[in-house]
């Protein structure tokens, strides 16, 4: 396992450096990136611990970068296209090429990073309203050189540029991908010198063949048989609800087919995913049931078959809005998954947690009368487990980020935040209970668009084992000292000392009290 963690380290080594050069709040502070590295054929060999959503979905991004374009030394591609390897507009990734040796002809490996920027256009700031349709997201870029032969395409950066609120913020976020990739591939050819490039090579495929025997490994361990579960988001914010998220999982000896049939259509609103962000749930759940010492690559989805209904919520088709499908979506497919697998595992799988990433954007003037935007997802309650109850007020299952600090947010944004604090017995009751969410309440110093895509507004997380469902999500507006409440997903006009008031679900309880 020494390739595996020299091959983790070149990961996180890059995500420390695309943290620290980066110039958005979302970036330096929520840590709201992810990164990779890939072998010459474009499989993932190796991710750091970043974002979930984001790391089972890289690969689509790099396949796509590899069947549309030929990378040659020096270049580097740029993509976020939903329709063309992406998960939604905010999520824009850079795949780069690594010659490990001059006379290389093609590329030994593929470093990639993934950012989420605050703002990419589209009709709302942050990029994250309640649109219906792709077209009104922000600007799609397909996989396209963003770097030749070392030279910055500075009319492809313009034209991005043009379309987006913020275009210092995005330009210096872009830099500090570019240089991200450049710090992986310059580490990937310290190791060849070290160790040999055919080492690397054979080592990259070693490890990926062990992932592989892992994951056969785990599967064995479950009882044969056919599992199903059917769980639900609210509604896509334009009338359709529930949305059915419906998962049978057929395991016999080695292998698992996971069937999303049944699940609802593609909505009007932005909760629809793609098969990158449905792959990139499966992928995860998968990993929470492996050995802690199992490598991290796309070998461990050789075992699995995934089947998904064409222009499902699940696998969405052009031109559907998906904005929501990437944070909201993906969690009910995780929380459907493992109430599938609690089924053949009870003494293992956990209660829901949370359920909602609960989007938060707001965006207009500062009071210089220049442009900002400001995206944030808010923690929740993780599920209780057999022999613990949940963590409070993390942020669960596809994602990995942290809240943006107040020190960070309030210098950055004309947003104050008036209360932060624990959501206390919102967790679901139980022998061992859910943890708890938070309150996190924001005063706006400005005039500005409020967008919230948020879920669980009306059914808490499931309990199992006999435990309680965790409290449902809760939104108000706070105008002149009355509190309104909202939906889980609008968008609307806010007035310089209007507050908005969120408070997230709990996880589920597990086991009778």
């Amino acid at each position: 396992m020494v390739f595996d963690s020299l091959f983790s380290s070149v990961a996180e080594e890059m995500g420390v450096a695309l943290m620290r050069s980066s110039f958005s709040p979302n970036i330096k502070e929520r840590r709201d990136f992810s990164c990779a590295l890939f072998d010459s054929q474009g499989e993932m060999t190796s991710l750091a611990a970043h974002i979930p959503v984001h790391l089972g979905s890289t690969p689509l991004s790099v396949k796509a970068v590899l069947d549309s374009l030929v990378l040659e030394p020096g270049d580097v591609a740029i993509l976020n296209d939903p329709f063309a390897g992406g998960t939604h507009l905010p999520d824009i990734t850079m795949v780069a090429p690594v010659f490990l040796s001059s006379s290389g002809r093609s590329p030994d490996f593929y470093t990639a990073t993934r950012a989420h920027h605050a703002d990419v256009g589209g009709m709302t700031p942050g990029s994250m309203g309640p649109a219906v349709s792709i077209f009104q997201e922000g600007v799609r870029i397909p996989p396209l050189k963003i770097v030749k032969k070392g030279a910055m395409q500075q009319d492809l950066i313009d034209l991005i540029l043009n379309q987006v609120r913020t275009p210092v913020e995005r330009l210096g976020d872009f830099k500090a991908q570019l240089a991200s990739c450049d710090l992986g591939a310059r580490r990937l050819k310290a190791l060849a010198d070290r160790y040999g490039g055919a080492t690397l090579q054979a080592a990259s495929q070693a490890l990926k063949d062990h992932a592989a025997y892992l994951m056969e490994q785990v599967l064995r361990d479950i009882p044969d048989g056919t599992y199903r579960f059917v769980d639900a988001l609210d509604d896509d914010g334009f009338g359709s609800g529930p949305v059915r998220i419906c998962a049978c999982l057929r395991k016999k000896g080695s292998r698992l087919v996971v069937d999303f049939t049944g699940t609802s259509n593609q909505v009007q609103g932005p909760l629809n995913a793609n098969l990158a962000v449905t792959l990139s749930a499966v992928f995860y759940v998968l990993r929470t049931l492996a050995p802690g010492e199992a490598p991290a690559n796309w070998g461990a989805m050789r075992p699995v078959r995934v089947i998904v209904p064409p222009g499902s919520v699940v696998d969405a088709r052009f031109p559907a809005a998906v904005a929501g499908g990437n944070v909201e979506t993906s969690q009910r497919i995780v929380d459907t998954l493992l109430g599938a697998l609690s089924q053949a595992l009870p003494e293992t799988i956990p209660a829901a947690s949370a359920g909602t990433m609960c989007n938060i954007s707001f965006g207009g003037l500062n009071e210089n009368g220049d442009p900002f935007a400001y995206y944030e997802t808010v923690a929740g309650g993780a599920g209780g487990s057999k022999g613990t109850g949940g963590a409070s007020a993390v942020q669960c299952h596809m994602t990995n980020t942290m809240n943006t600090p107040i020190e960070a947010l309030e210098p950055a944004c004309p947003v104050r935040v008036e209360r932060l604090a624990l959501r206390k017995n919102s967790g679901g009751k139980g022998r061992w209970p859910g943890g708890d969410g938070i309150v996190r309440d924001l005063k706006v110093v400005v005039r500005g668009e409020l967008s919230i895509i948020a879920d669980r507004t009306r059914t808490g997380p499931y309990g199992l084992k006999g435990g309680g469902r965790g409290a449902v999500c809760r939104i108000r507006l706070k105008r002149n000292g009355q509190y309104r409440p909202k939906s889980g997903k609008f968008s609307m006009v806010l007035e310089a000392g209007d507050s908005i008031s969120v408070e997230t679900p709990g996880g589920g309880g597990y086991g009778k009290s």
